[in-house]
């Protein structure tokens, strides 16, 4: 029994030690994720997120007010006062055709990866003056969700963007001749007269940079689209959808990565559009749960071992348990800070033949090699090894576990069915003291 207290409570001394370790992980790379994504903002750009063109025009009316005084006999007078205002009306957007083109690249900055990319964004829009007088119109295009120039109710959401560099912006009218605009406050605008019923349509393109997601504001906030349609190309497959977002019309992979397309004739929601990029495993935090998941798999690989030893009566010292705990824990400790100095493949490598070397060569002292390898180095290439290797496919891990479980139990009893545990684990007889020697006379 105390055999397997000291077991134990090497084990419950490695966990320990992997915990302290897993916490330090986490902390570095929550203490260092919001500055480094600052610092990828500023380099690169922030994820973006394009609300459409707006058009508007002022009108003046009149407003009656009711008003009350006091006259100088100290009675309550109400008067009816009229007073002009001047209010800002939206021409219908009653045509959108948008298109943007987004090109991947993955950076790493620390421990973390950040999916960037390149923007190359086009649309069409076309407005129709809907009163019954000719006016003097002014089109913006926010070049930020966050513009003071755009109206609250028609920023974009869930949240600005800032700090966006915008290369190639221009736009064109109709017929493709360059217009004349005035940039302010982080919007495009300029002025035309239009008729009444008259249409304006003009090309909007640029370049720009982002990270993490791009979207576009469709209706921006509550409101009607007519005639929208989106085309959104990528330079990678693997797309997916931020949470609070419309799906696509249709869409599907091409040969030079994926293409969907967003087409409404008449539309009323709050909701936009968005791509969210693929993101690389970061080896932070990948380090950090490979790191928690140790206890688990250092208990498989004791239980297979004492197991073993003891059904071939080669039984190993708890010290020999705590040698190889930590050599199991070197693994975690040169993975964790090898992974931000090389690729994370080769810091996996790396970790694991220095943990399986520091095992097998201290197991032959007192096993021979050819036994260490078998009794030692099989069971940590599985339970330490492969194991942590399935944190590389996200939501394959505890089916890996449940597996190996099961697969384990299954070996461990056919291996072991005819051993006689009640021999094997006996206590060894002390040889008995050698009779003393009679002494002549």
């Amino acid at each position: 029994m105390k055999y397997f207290i000291a077991v134990a409570f090497v084990w419950i001394g490695c966990t320990v030690a992997w915990i302290v370790l897993g916490s330090t992980l986490v902390y570095r790379s929550g203490e260092m994720s919001a500055e480094l994504t600052n610092e990828v903002d500023r380099l690169w750009g922030p994820p973006l997120t394009q609300a459409p063109a707006n058009a508007s025009y002022q009108q003046a009316k009149i407003v009656k007010e009711k008003t009350t005084t006091t006259d100088p006999q100290g009675r309550s007078v109400e008067q009816i006062v009229e007073r002009e205002v001047t209010e800002t009306l939206y021409l219908p957007l009653v045509s959108s055709d948008v298109r943007a083109h987004l090109a991947l690249e993955h950076r790493q900055k620390g421990l973390l990866w950040f999916p960037t990319y390149g923007v190359d964004f086009g649309a069409r829009y076309e407005f129709t003056n809907d009163s019954d007088a000719p006016r003097d119109v002014t089109v913006r295009f926010p070049l930020d969700s966050c513009a003071s120039d755009v109206p609250v109710e028609q920023r974009a959401s869930p949240a600005c963007t800032s700090n966006s560099v915008y290369d190639g912006f221009r736009i064109d009218d109709a017929r493709g001749a360059r217009r004349s605009i005035v940039v302010e406050n982080n919007v495009a605008r300029f002025a035309q007269k239009l008729a009444p019923g008259e249409k304006l349509a003009f090309d909007v393109r640029y370049q720009a940079r982002g990270r993490s997601s791009f979207r576009y504001a469709l209706t921006q906030g509550t409101g009607r689209v007519d005639g929208f349609r989106m085309r959104v190309s990528t330079d990678f497959s693997k797309v997916d959808f931020p949470a609070g977002t419309l799906s696509p019309s249709k869409h599907g992979p091409t040969e030079r990565g994926w293409l969907g397309e967003w087409k409404f004739d008449s539309l009323v929601a709050n909701a936009g559009i968005g791509v969210d990029l693929p993101q690389k495993l970061n080896p932070g935090p990948l380090a950090s749960r490979i790191t928690f998941f140790a206890p688990v798999g250092l208990l498989f690989f004791m239980f297979v071992v004492s197991v073993l030893s003891a059904a071939s009566a080669a039984r190993l010292h708890p010290m020999h348990y705590f040698f190889i705990g930590c050599a199991f824990f070197a693994f975690h400790l040169l993975f964790a800070y090898t992974v931000d100095h090389v690729a994370l493949a080769q810091a996996f490598g790396i970790a694991s033949a220095t943990s399986l070397l520091l095992v097998v060569s201290y197991g032959r002292l007192f096993l021979g090699l050819r036994r260490a390898a078998v009794l030692l180095g099989i069971p940590q290439l599985v339970y330490l090894v492969l194991f942590s290797a399935t944190f590389f496919w996200e939501g394959y891990t505890g089916l890996a576990v449940a597996v190996g479980a099961i697969v384990t139990l299954f070996v461990i009893m056919q291996i072991t069915g005819r051993v006689r545990w009640d021999q094997a684990f006996a206590r060894p007889q002390m040889p008995a003291p050698p009779a003393p020697v009679p002494q002549a006379g």
